[in-house]
């Protein structure tokens, strides 16, 4: 197989599309995000990469938290919305009409349609040149109680939003499952 050298690049795919929430002087505030992702397993660690210029750079420095919110499938228009307008200039809350609810933590703004919710209490923040990289402790998870199937997760009830940038700059929705993850493999042992 060919291969094309294109240079330094972000091309990672698929990518999750996120909310992200922080209140900004008081007010709560949502920005979408796709580079974003799990950071550690003990303690559960979650980090996000924003611009240092977002309106949301500035809640999360301000109150040390933040929360990560999974929107599901219908909330692709909300989450397309959070991703290009201002919270500097707009109330992305009553534009979306979120319903928002705060947890333990009380400073991290979580958007009760989102079918999952994480609480996070800033660790750890790197700056790395366009982007602050910041690492959230996940201090409680939130789950629509729709969601669960005999008190576990399930995906297909969530129906998380990825998202694919450039050239394409496009949402999609999960596919097929291919096989069982840890076993799938395992077939290729004795080749």
């Amino acid at each position: 197989m060919t291969k094309v050298q294109m240079g330094p690049s972000t091309r990672i795919y698929p990518m999750p599309t996120l909310l992200i929430g922080a209140n900004v002087d008081a007010k709560p505030n949502f920005m979408t995000v796709a580079w974003g992702g799990i950071a550690n397993a003990e303690p559960p660690m979650v980090s996000v990469a924003i611009r240092r210029s977002r309106h949301t750079h500035k809640g999360i420095t301000q109150n040390k938290t933040f929360s990560v919110n999974i929107p599901s499938l219908e909330m692709v228009r909300e989450a397309d919305y959070c991703g290009t307008a201002s919270g500097a200039k707009v109330d992305k809350v009553a534009v979306c009409q979120f319903k928002v609810f705060y947890g333990k933590l009380g400073t991290a703004p979580l958007i009760e349609q989102c079918p999952l919710n994480l609480e996070c209490r800033l660790v750890h923040t790197l700056e790395l040149g366009s982007h602050t990289l910041f690492i959230g402790q996940i201090e409680e998870t939130h789950v629509s109680e729709r969601c669960l199937v005999d008190g576990k997760l399930d995906l297909s009830k969530i129906k998380p939003l990825i998202y694919i940038g450039e050239p394409f700059r496009q949402y999609y929705a999960l596919g097929e499952v291919l096989g069982k993850a840890f076993r799938i493999g395992l077939e290729l042992e004795g080749r």
